[in-house]
């Protein structure tokens, strides 16, 4: 008897103050606004992500915040990727998103640029993964390469494809591939965003780029049309085909050796977070358990899912767990593929 009455006093305790802690973390947040820190500037795929996500992620939030998009462009999402962890408030009110390639870039280490550790940082999750997303090489039906053979013979003229900066996701994958599969390849630098690189393909300035599909659907839906004047030629971030494009080769399967092969895993892992979310390094437990359990509870919201469709945004969510765990696997990949991901990040001059 004696321990039936005290096992119910403990639960009585527990379920007290978890409603305790419930009830501190909505009054924490009722009222107010999280700041959606994304490391790119408007109009291009992780801008649309990042507003779906502003516009439902506060009805899970316990006290319905309001979640505003603060674009913070710069070195392809490393600004604000420091940002977010150095100097963002860690009080659950600021959270972001970057590009997939920085949990990478972070793990390498010898960037004196890099002001950040991927495995500390709160993670939320990914919105999308690489299980139906992919990253492509699309390439105007009027460009010189006509096919991957064409574009991998040696000698043959280089495809021309625009890029923001080292470092940048197209610009490792563009040398990725230069490297494993024999691509041959030109990067024109020095546009600020996606959408100035979807420009640039329209106005011939190149030949295409990389990107990854969802961005496409959500930004240039006219570039998956029969009619339109793309193709794909190349798919990365996946092991096999993705059904959408089945005449298209993975990198996997043009991969020179088995070295070139490992190393396009190494570098394919960041892409089973498409679309990554954090909070900075800190954030109070309870806090932090409210933004990722609302994270994940807003995947199911119909609305959510609905608006994901019409705008042509891929789905294929990654809980913090998991991402955590990915994350970790990257910092224990054998040592000379990351010293290569290390120079192709930072080539010598």
């Amino acid at each position: 008897m004696f321990g039936r009455l005290a096992s119910a006093g403990l639960l009585a305790l527990t379920l007290t103050a978890t409603r305790a802690s419930a009830d501190a973390v909505s009054d924490f947040y009722r009222g107010k606004s999280v700041q959606l820190v994304l490391g790119y500037g408007p109009g291009g795929g992780y801008d649309v992500y990042a507003r779906l996500v502003a516009r439902y992620l506060g009805k899970y939030i316990p006290g319905g915040p309001t979640v505003v998009v603060v674009n913070m462009p710069g070195a392809g999402s490393l600004r604000a990727t420091n940002f977010l962890y150095a100097t963002a408030p860690k009080d659950g009110l600021t959270i972001g998103a970057f590009a997939r390639d920085m949990p990478l870039m972070g793990v390498m280490g010898g960037n004196s640029n890099v002001q950040f550790d991927p495995r500390k940082f709160t993670w939320l999750g990914s919105v999308s993964s690489s299980a139906n997303d992919s990253y492509l090489l699309f390439l105007r039906k009027d460009a010189a390469a006509q096919s991957i053979a064409d574009a991998t013979r040696p000698g043959g003229a280089p495809v021309v494809i625009s890029g923001t900066a080292e470092g940048a996701t197209g610009n490792d994958v563009a040398i990725l591939m230069r490297d494993t599969i024999g691509l041959n390849v030109k990067i024109i630098n020095g546009y600020p965003d996606s959408g100035a690189m979807f420009l640039a393909v329209d106005r011939k300035e190149v030949d295409g780029r990389f990107v990854g599909l969802s961005a496409v659907s959500s930004a240039k839906p006219d570039w998956l049309k029969p009619a339109a004047n793309m193709r794909v030629l190349l798919q990365f971030g996946r092991a096999e085909r993705n059904p959408a494009f089945p005449d298209a080769p993975t990198a996997r399967e043009l991969a020179r050796d088995e070295r070139a092969r490992a190393l396009i895993g190494l570098a394919e892992l960041p892409y089973q977070l498409s679309r990554p979310m954090v909070a900075p390094p800190g954030v109070p437990a309870d806090r932090a358990k409210a933004l990722q359990d609302g994270f994940m509870a807003m995947q199911a919201d119909p609305e959510y899912l609905g608006e994901a469709a019409r705008l042509g945004l891929d789905v294929s969510p990654v809980d913090a767990a998991r991402a955590a765990r990915l994350v970790d696997e990257l910092a224990v990949a054998p040592r000379d593929l990351i010293d290569y991901m290390k120079k192709l990040q930072h080539p010598e001059p």
